[in-house]
Protein backbone atom coordinates (compact mmCIF):
# COMPACT_ATOMS: atom_id res chain seq x y z
CA UNK A 1 0.00 0.00 0.00
CA UNK A 2 1.17 3.48 -0.67
CA UNK A 3 0.98 6.41 1.72
CA UNK A 4 -2.15 7.86 0.10
CA UNK A 5 -4.07 4.60 0.57
CA UNK A 6 -2.95 4.33 4.21
CA UNK A 7 -4.05 7.87 4.99
CA UNK A 8 -7.36 7.21 3.26
CA UNK A 9 -7.92 4.09 5.36
CA UNK A 10 -7.03 5.99 8.54
CA UNK A 11 -9.50 8.70 7.59
CA UNK A 12 -12.18 6.08 6.92
CA UNK A 13 -11.59 4.39 10.28
CA UNK A 14 -11.57 7.79 11.97
CA UNK A 15 -14.88 8.67 10.34
CA UNK A 16 -16.41 5.36 11.42
CA UNK A 17 -15.26 5.84 15.00
CA UNK A 18 -16.51 9.41 14.98
CA UNK A 19 -19.85 8.32 13.61
CA UNK A 20 -20.43 5.10 15.56
CA UNK A 21 -18.07 5.47 18.54
CA UNK A 22 -20.79 6.03 21.10
CA UNK A 23 -22.75 3.08 19.76
CA UNK A 24 -19.69 0.81 19.93
CA UNK A 25 -18.97 1.90 23.51
CA UNK A 26 -22.61 1.26 24.44
CA UNK A 27 -22.56 -2.22 22.92
CA UNK A 28 -19.32 -3.12 24.73
CA UNK A 29 -20.48 -1.77 28.09
CA UNK A 30 -23.86 -3.43 27.69
CA UNK A 31 -22.28 -6.77 26.87
CA UNK A 32 -20.06 -6.54 29.96
CA UNK A 33 -23.04 -5.59 32.10
CA UNK A 34 -25.16 -8.40 30.66
CA UNK A 35 -22.54 -11.04 31.33
CA UNK A 36 -21.91 -9.61 34.80
CA UNK A 37 -25.62 -9.85 35.54
CA UNK A 38 -25.61 -13.49 34.43
CA UNK A 39 -22.52 -14.27 36.49
CA UNK A 40 -23.48 -12.52 39.74
CA UNK A 41 -27.29 -12.73 39.72
CA UNK A 42 -28.26 -15.25 37.04
CA UNK A 43 -30.99 -17.82 37.18
CA UNK A 44 -30.08 -21.18 38.70
CA UNK A 45 -33.30 -22.96 37.77
CA UNK A 46 -32.98 -22.28 34.03
CA UNK A 47 -36.54 -20.98 33.77
CA UNK A 48 -35.50 -17.39 33.04
CA UNK A 49 -35.30 -16.82 29.30
CA UNK A 50 -32.63 -14.13 29.32
CA UNK A 51 -30.49 -14.78 32.40
CA UNK A 52 -30.29 -18.57 32.23
CA UNK A 53 -27.67 -18.47 29.46
CA UNK A 54 -24.53 -16.30 29.30
CA UNK A 55 -24.98 -15.83 25.56
CA UNK A 56 -28.55 -14.57 25.92
CA UNK A 57 -27.74 -12.18 28.75
CA UNK A 58 -24.62 -10.86 26.98
CA UNK A 59 -26.47 -10.24 23.69
CA UNK A 60 -29.42 -8.67 25.48
CA UNK A 61 -27.09 -6.42 27.47
CA UNK A 62 -25.24 -5.41 24.29
CA UNK A 63 -28.51 -4.53 22.58
CA UNK A 64 -29.78 -2.49 25.53
CA UNK A 65 -26.41 -0.73 25.97
CA UNK A 66 -26.24 0.15 22.28
CA UNK A 67 -29.78 1.48 22.25
CA UNK A 68 -29.27 3.39 25.47
CA UNK A 69 -26.14 5.23 24.40
CA UNK A 70 -27.42 5.69 20.85
CA UNK A 71 -30.07 8.12 22.10
CA UNK A 72 -27.33 10.61 23.05
CA UNK A 73 -26.33 11.34 19.46
CA UNK A 74 -26.76 15.05 18.84
CA UNK A 75 -26.46 15.65 15.11
CA UNK A 76 -28.21 14.26 12.08
CA UNK A 77 -25.72 11.83 10.55
CA UNK A 78 -27.63 11.54 7.26
CA UNK A 79 -26.99 15.19 6.43
CA UNK A 80 -23.24 14.72 5.90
Amino acid sequence: MNQKQESGMAATIGNLLKRYGLLIVGICLGAIAGYSYYHFVGCASGSCAITSSPVNSTLYGAMVGGLLLNIFRTKNLNAE
